[in-house]
């Protein structure tokens, strides 16, 4: 993409090969050689139509190890154009500029690329650098070529000014969300300029490397790109900070070029054997660790020991096979249970697979070691990219159609994009566009919560009710009051874990809008972008002083009659009342403490006041049901406001034969209202009835009894 590049070699790649560390895949692209054969194919005229032009037989080699019958043809004729279009360009280290989209060609052979793939990425920079235009390659190579030389084509900066890079990068997120090679295309584009960027100035090389850091790689990342997420970190840890770059170099350097033995050899040695002996069939490598990930080890450990330089990988056959190896292995060395990731039974989001665990290795150090199948290893380092077209050659089932809340069943469009693409919808303004990008980018755990349907919404690592509740009901959720989680009342701020059920409650006047505060709870775009824009569209209800706090519950009540309790002391016997804070009534379980004056309190076991009780030190009394069958408990009804609340809800306590001894009703508070009654029951067992009875009351969501300290 109008690559600006100078050395074939950068500075990462040049240390790698002086410290001898092995990088992955194939020997680095010569690519003042490579435009030396590109000027010659092109004075000698177009090669032969039965074979392909010299200049791309190392790209017809790399893609004939993934794809042995893939059609080269058309290889040859986008070389072919792309090289008479792209004839008399030179990049700024003076190699012509063909070498660029060979070389970005190159990085998706070797993952695995598809030739449809292939062949946008040799023509991606012909429509925006030369007169190639887009209806000449869908002519000559189809609509699905055409759409991906476009989705990684920028927009004409003349026409947006500073906007272009957003709108540039909004327009291939949008492209992405049907065709996810067109990202596949613009990661090894950035790879190859990053790899050559020693002659910009060093300002516009910062520059470049911080849009890298903060949204190429963090879409490789979710895109499951690992082999090209490793090398952009890299690159970006040697511009940005040179100083740790350097001393994590030397560290390096120090580790390999000792002339000690290596500790991880060592332990791979071990591991082999034990699995020959287990009659398991496994290939066990040493995997050396990138620059990125040595720097980060020695910020969690310390002082750096020789397994601390990379890790073990053990590739197997079949998904039970792994599972074999790490019995062995904990069964065999010391296992770090701590280290144990199962990411084979629950993938990562972005389609990562793997046993992940650590054993202590001889010199006292820790080994770290990923198990995982030959198919994982595949797409651990190629991502999307190892899945090749997400068309596919069969017709697409209905099952596959029908794909819940933007989470399509294809694995090329993960649910993260499909929510990425809702909320860029909203942000018309690059500037809010492109920092919510950022941020949204940044979130780089997903967990999944149940809804009360039945359905899932996944969601960044630490996103709230609120995020949830824009994320299932759009604009709707404007209207939210508050949500049950897990079953229990939680407000709006709670911070949800990974597979929670949440149920959201939303108010019936739909005139209803968020509240300020909402923003400090939002994590997600979409929520934050809704809200500020209802509170925009909404200045007067923005301006309102938020609701004050309501007072603590306050229940008025005589709680020395009621069930008969009994408690078990030596001595005289000792006046036994239920607690106010969770008014347990038969058959409750219940425990008792002493308080003040001699007497005892009953609390039910599941009160929190119990482990209070139990942290100071305070010793239990048995305590027990009498005979009587009567009781008084506190019930506590949550509800919206409306006219005639009270009547229906004391008509029902009414109905079910209970006598209201105290009612309390709190002004209302964002369209809620809560209503604490204290109720004499002739008969405890009736106290399910009666909650059934208040909670089938319109409006009412939910009755429960007193839980408070």
């Amino acid at each position: 993409m109008s690559a600006e590049a100078t050395n074939p070699v950068s500075a990462v790649d040049a240390a790698a090969a002086d410290t001898g560390v092995r990088r992955r895949g194939r020997a680095r692209l010569d690519l003042r050689r490579l435009g030396r054969a590109a000027l010659l194919g092109a004075t000698a005229g177009p090669a032969p139509r039965d074979r392909l032009p010299d200049a791309i037989s190392h790209v017809a080699e790399a893609h004939r190890a993934h794809h042995p019958e893939a059609d080269l043809s058309v290889l040859r004729r986008a070389y072919v154009l792309a090289e008479s279009s792209h004839r008399g360009q030179f990049r700024k280290s003076g190699e012509p500029y063909i070498t660029h989209p060979l070389a970005v060609t190159l990085i998706l052979a070797e993952l695995g690329a598809e030739t449809t793939t292939l062949t946008a990425s040799l023509l991606h920079d012909t429509v925006e650098d030369t007169e190639v235009t887009l209806d000449q390659v869908r002519r000559e190579f189809g609509d699905e070529v055409a759409y991906l030389v476009d989705g990684v084509t920028k927009v004409e900066k003349i026409d947006y000014g500073a906007a272009a890079e957003p709108e540039t990068f909004r327009k291939m997120l949008l492209a992405t969300g049907d065709d996810v090679r067109v990202m596949s295309i613009k990661l090894a584009d950035r790879l190859h300029n990053m790899r050559t960027l020693g002659v910009m100035r060093p300002e516009k090389q910062a520059r470049i490397a911080k849009v890298t850091r903060d949204v190429l790689i963090p879409l490789a990342e979710r895109l499951g790109v690992q082999a090209l997420k490793t090398e952009l970190e890299d690159l970006v840890f040697a511009i940005l900070h040179p100083e740790e770059y350097e001393t994590t170099r030397a560290l390096i350097a120090d580790a390999t070029g000792s002339g000690s033995p290596d500790a991880l050899a060592d332990v791979a040695e071990q591991v082999g054997a034990v699995l020959r002996a287990a009659d398991i069939a496994a290939e066990v490598l040493v995997r050396p660790r990138h620059f990125v990930s040595v720097h980060r080890v020695r910020l969690k450990r310390g002082e750096l020991r020789g397994c601390d330089f990379g890790r073990l990988l053990v590739l197997v056959a079949e998904d039970a096979d792994c599972y074999a190896v790490l019995g062995e292995l904990h069964t065999c060395f010391t296992p770090l249970i701590s280290e144990f990731k199962d990411f084979i039974a629950a993938p990562k989001f972005n389609l990562y697979q793997s046993l992940h665990t650590a054993i202590a290795a001889p010199d006292g150090g820790v080994a770290e070691v990923l198990i995982r199948t030959h198919r994982m290893h595949k797409v651990a380092e190629a991502g999307v990219v190892a899945l090749g077209s997400p068309y596919g050659t069969a017709e697409p089932s209905e099952s596959d159609a029908a794909a819940e809340d933007g989470e399509r069943t294809d694995p090329t469009r993960p649910g993260w994009l499909a929510r990425l693409l809702d909320w860029q919808e909203s942000a018309p303004d690059p500037d809010t566009f492109w920092s919510s990008l950022r941020a949204d980018l940044a979130e780089d755990r997903e967990i999944t919560v149940f809804r009360a349907d039945g359905g899932t919404l996944g969601l960044p690592a630490g996103a709230t009710c609120v995020d949830a509740a824009y994320a299932q009901h759009g604009y709707a959720a404007h209207a939210c009051l508050g949500a049950r989680v897990n079953g229990r009342l939680a407000p709006l701020s709670t911070v949800l874990s990974d597979g929670d059920t949440v149920q959201l409650l939303l108010a019936q006047d739909s005139g209803s809008g968020p509240s300020p505060a909402w923003l400090d709870h939002a994590r997600t775009p979409a929520a934050r972008i809704a809200i500020t824009g209802w509170l925009q569209a909404h200045p007067d209800a923005a301006a309102q002083p938020a609701a004050a706090p309501r007072a603590p519950l306050s229940v008025a009540a005589d709680r020395s009659s009621g069930a008969e309790l009994h408690a078990d002391v030596d001595g005289p016997p000792a006046p036994v009342r239920p607690a106010g804070c969770c008014t347990p009534v038969p058959p409750d379980t219940i425990t008792g403490f002493r308080v003040r004056g001699g007497a005892v309190t009953a609390h039910r076991t599941g009160c929190p006041a119990v482990a209070v009780m139990h942290r100071l030190g305070r010793a239990a009394v048995p305590v027990r049901w009498g005979d009587a069958a009567h009781c008084r408990v506190t019930l506590v009804a949550e509800s919206f406001g409306r006219p005639g609340l009270l009547a229906d809800l004391t008509e029902a306590i009414a109905t079910a034969g209970a006598e209201v001894v105290s009612a309390t009703v709190e002004p209302p508070s964002e369209q809620r209202v809560r209503h604490t009654y204290t109720l004499q029951l002739a008969d405890a067992a009736e106290l399910p009835h009666l909650m059934r009875a208040m909670r089938a009351v319109p409006g009412v969501y939910d009755v429960a009894r007193t839980h408070r300290l």
